[in-house]
């Protein structure tokens, strides 16, 4: 008898998940979310938006020094790897009516609606709350939260 292998959850995730994962500090609490950002990425369908890669590339050019030839590999990579939820108008329509409805960030209700509209059913996050669900069909996980 052959196992079903369970394909992974298509996932939304933000760019904090992305910084921890590509950035090395020596703090032990840095390392073991290091290791939980890498750990999240690979258990995925990863769904991210051009705001998340701008944001992980403005912040890795400001934490890590990073070339120019090295955002621009990273770029190629994120499009070459996952799938990209482009910031059009019915995106950012949406995360007006969310930001209504939750209060949420302006920048968070634009993650929140690409994550919707891409139709992921998680949001991996550790700047947003942990456990909400929105509109019946997303929740919001911290992969970094203590058990």
């Amino acid at each position: 008898m052959n196992a079903v292998k369970k394909s992974p959850a298509t996932s939304f995730l933000d760019s904090n998940i992305w910084l921890y994962a590509f950035t090395k500090t020596p703090e032990k609490e840095h390392k073991r979310k290091r290791r939980l950002a890498k750990k999240t990425i690979g258990e995925s369908n990863v769904v991210i938006s051009g705001q998340v890669i701008n944001e992980t590339c403005v912040n890795l050019i400001k934490k890590a020094d990073l070339s120019e030839e090295a955002i621009q590999a990273l770029i190629s990579s994120f499009y070459g790897k996952y799938s990209v939820v482009e910031i059009e108008k019915n995106v950012l329509i949406h995360a007006s009516q969310l930001r209504e409805k939750y209060s949420f960030a302006f920048w968070d209700s634009i993650i929140v609606s690409a994550a919707l509209s891409a139709g992921c059913k998680t949001l991996y996050s550790e700047d947003m709350q942990d456990g909400l669900e929105i509109e019946g069909s997303l929740r919001i996980v911290n992969p970094f939260r203590s058990s």
